[in-house]
């Protein structure tokens, strides 16, 4: 088993809200650290420093892009551990060219993302936005189909078998829904496995009474979610984006939310955030959540615990549990 050294780097002030003692102590087990006070930037005399003999880069949230140049500070670099979601900020082809070992917490991250997503769908279900306006004022005029009001045989639609979304498939088992998916990489042997079925994004719509986005924003999704996929949706249909909001058309979903045929729970939004004045800010039926739906407060434990963990298995010459393959650029958040 090799002591690999080991650097931190994320935006100030992060590492003791992110990252336990009993984090630390398991990468000190294992290697040399460091760094007990996280690079900010790869830019000073300390970063060059600790770059030049690093063999295990710990990232989080603010850690400076790994660019060419910085890449030619650490030549003894083998492994970024991102301790959380999407790396895509993080890392480039200069990496690829590298060899570089890329992991991610992106798995961990997944888990509140979905449980966030669980709790919206079925609270929409039972209408409990709608009847919090109304309670919230009496006169607000929002009008509520009491033979809609169930869990009960309901359809929930999904929009990308990703991380989050075969959580949310797995969260959503217990109870009495049926599912459905729709992603171009979900194969039927796939889906039957998941307990859903594969259906295509436009049927998708026309089929479910909640649907919920779960996928990557590329260039090929963006508004995916347009003026005809919003149309397919019937009366009184919930549209719930925990991912990103350039998967739907802001000017389409306006459209549908001012009309009052649709409700939407937002966690992401396009812009994000909102102007002051949006119009969204005031309609009954869009919930609108800042982005939380992700890791936030002693969840960010779970993604330290797959960073760490991924160091360990490096350490001990393993495969990494959860490896960013830059082929897959094209297809991952």
């Amino acid at each position: 088993m090799r002591r690999p050294t080991i650097a931190l780097a994320m935006m100030d002030g992060l590492l003791s809200s992110a990252f336990t003692d009993a984090h630390l102590a398991r990468l000190e087990e294992v290697g040399t650290l460091l760094n007990p006070v996280p690079l900010s930037n790869f830019h000073d005399e300390r970063a060059a420093a600790v770059l030049a003999t690093t063999e295990v880069l710990v990232g989080h949230w603010g850690c400076p892009t790994l660019t060419e140049e910085v890449l030619e500070l650490a030549p003894t670099l083998e492994l970024f551990a991102y301790a959380a979601g999407t790396v895509k900020w993080q890392i480039t082809e200069a990496a690829d060219r590298r060899g570089l070992l890329v992991t991610s917490g992106a798995a961990a991250n997944a888990r509140p993302v979905a449980e966030w997503t669980l709790a919206m769908v079925l609270l929409a279900n039972k209408s409990a936005f709608s009847y919090a306006a109304r309670e919230r004022d009496p006169s607000s005029g929002v009008k509520i189909d009491p033979t809609s009001v169930s869990n009960l045989g309901k359809r929930v639609g999904l929009v990308g078998a990703s991380f989050v979304g075969r959580l949310v498939i797995e969260l959503l088992r217990p109870f009495d829904l049926e599912v459905a998916v729709a992603d171009p990489y979900l194969d039927e042997t796939e889906a039957l496995r998941l307990g859903v079925a594969k259906l295509e994004l436009d049927e998708l719509c026309c089929w479910c009474d909640v649907l919920s986005l779960h996928a990557p924003d590329m260039a090929s999704t963006k508004h995916m979610i347009g003026a005809a996929q919003l149309g397919a949706l019937h009366d009184g249909a919930t549209v719930i984006n925990s991912a990103r909001g350039a998967l739907i058309d802001p000017v389409a979903l306006e459209h549908e939310l001012v009309s009052g045929r649709l409700s939407a729970i937002l966690d992401v939004t396009e812009p994000e955030p909102l102007p002051a004045d949006s119009v969204l800010r005031r309609l009954d039926n869009c919930v609108l959540t800042p982005h939380i739906a992700g890791s936030m407060g002693t969840e960010l434990y779970r993604m330290a615990d797959l960073a760490v963990e991924e160091v360990e298995r490096f350490a001990r010459g393993e495969a990494p549990r959860y490896p960013v393959r830059f082929a897959d650029f094209d297809r991952i958040a």
